[in-house]
């Protein structure tokens, strides 16, 4: 059985991979496919998310001779993220972008493209409150060939970095996933680009320069409605630049889109997403693609951004290893013996009648936890006996 989740697993990651953001970043860890949540990972929990997306539409270009044709620009994207909680309020990720179209260049596509690290404070505040906080801290690294994408977040070849803050209010304080949860992200980022430049195109000499650090404000808010196999949430999310760059970058315009999203959760070990963003802001192409250097695109009837962009996501629990041995049955049944020594404190505790306030909020909050997990474990229970019940009448009805 083991084995057989690690084929699963990595049979997954290689569709993904091969099959085809926050905006650059993809969240891998709490929340949502965009907006990150303020919850961290438990310490020793390792994470794996794929997730692709794609777009296309068809283009015009024009040859040295003046004739125009059309053909299909595609712009697809594959990443991968590791999430690992180091402690209760710690957490790290690392997210390399595998697969990227670029639309220009020799190959036409990087492999592989950017990597991201980050640092993540999260899960503040106090306990059993319905509002948490956190903080991360990214750094993205240059290691694909080309930048400055064209239908992607600016990029420059440069070393960039930035943070991120959260605010997440949760229905459920103690099982954050298990309820209604909003969540709030406003950051910074720095492109750090100054003398960089943009244009590649050749044959063509480009003298324009990044003069001032390339600077955005990032922003997303989303919701999530969780059941026992699905979740469905909603997220808006965007940049707004402090500084922009140069009209040599394909991708200076402020944008936001708005991305509905399914999540399919057939074990408590693996997630799957799918989602549509759609463009809401930024119709005005700012890019001057007469400059020397840029790719001799004609643009006109194409978006500056993608009018949309389908995304498909997978998450897996890698860590601890008990993860993949025990069925969601047995997750809860644990649960509920965690809470053996507790409940037995209540009974020998029940004749006293100086027991403080706080003790009898937690008793309350625990009492309530375990009859949500009874709910779900009833729901399990007769989701395995309906299950049963239809294979003994198929078989029935296959030998008459």
């Amino acid at each position: 059985m083991f084995k057989r989740r690690y084929f699963i697993i990595f049979s997954l990651l290689f569709i993904f991979i091969t099959s085809s953001s926050s905006f650059a970043q993809v969240n891998g860890g709490r929340g949502l496919m965009h907006v990150r949540s303020a919850w961290n990972l438990d310490p020793g929990y390792l994470l794996m998310y794929t997730q692709a997306r794609f777009f296309g539409q068809v283009a015009n270009q024009t040859d040295s001779l003046g004739q125009t044709s059309s053909y299909s620009l595609f712009n697809s994207q594959s990443t991968i993220v590791l999430s690992y909680g180091i402690s209760d309020h710690v957490e790290f990720a690392l997210s390399p972008v595998l697969y990227q179209d670029t639309n220009r260049g020799v190959s036409q596509y990087n492999f592989i493209d950017d990597i991201f690290l980050a640092l993540k404070f999260g899960s503040l505040g106090k306990s059993g409150s319905h509002l948490k906080s956190g903080i991360d801290f990214s750094v993205r690294f240059p290691t694909a060939d080309m930048h400055n994408i064209i239908f992607e977040p600016y990029s420059s070849g440069r070393i960039g970095f930035g943070t991120n803050t959260r605010l997440t209010w949760s229905a459920e304080p103690y099982y954050p996933g298990d309820g209604f949860t909003f969540h709030l992200n406003a950051g910074y980022w720095n492109h750090n680009d100054v003398g960089e430049k943009l244009s590649d195109a050749l044959g063509t000499i480009d003298t324009i320069r990044v003069t001032k650090p390339t600077m955005e404000f990032m922003y997303g808010v989303g919701i999530n409605f969780p059941t026992l196999r699905f979740d469905f949430s909603l997220e808006y999310f965007g940049n707004k630049f402090i500084n922009k760059p140069p009209a040599t970058a394909y991708s200076r315009e402020d944008v936001a889109f708005l991305s509905p999203r399914i999540r399919y959760k057939p074990y408590h070990w693996m997630n799957f997403d799918i989602s549509c963003d759609l463009r809401v802001m930024s119709s005005t192409e700012e890019t001057d693609y007469t400059l020397p250097g840029m790719a001799s695109f004609e643009l006109e009837d194409m978006p500056n951004y993608p009018s949309w962009r389908f995304n498909i996501g997978a998450q897996f629990t890698l860590l601890p290893r008990k993860t993949y041995t025990i069925s969601e049955r047995d997750v809860l049944i644990r649960k509920a013996e965690a809470r053996k020594d507790l409940f037995e404190q209540i009974i020998r505790d029940k004749s006293e009648k100086d027991v403080a306030q706080k003790e009898v909020e937690r008793i309350k909050l625990e009492r309530r936890k375990a009859e949500r997990e009874l709910e779900r474990l009833q729901q399990i229970i007769l989701e395995k006996y309906k299950n049963k019940q239809q294979k003994e009448k198929d078989k029935k009805e296959e030998n008459k």
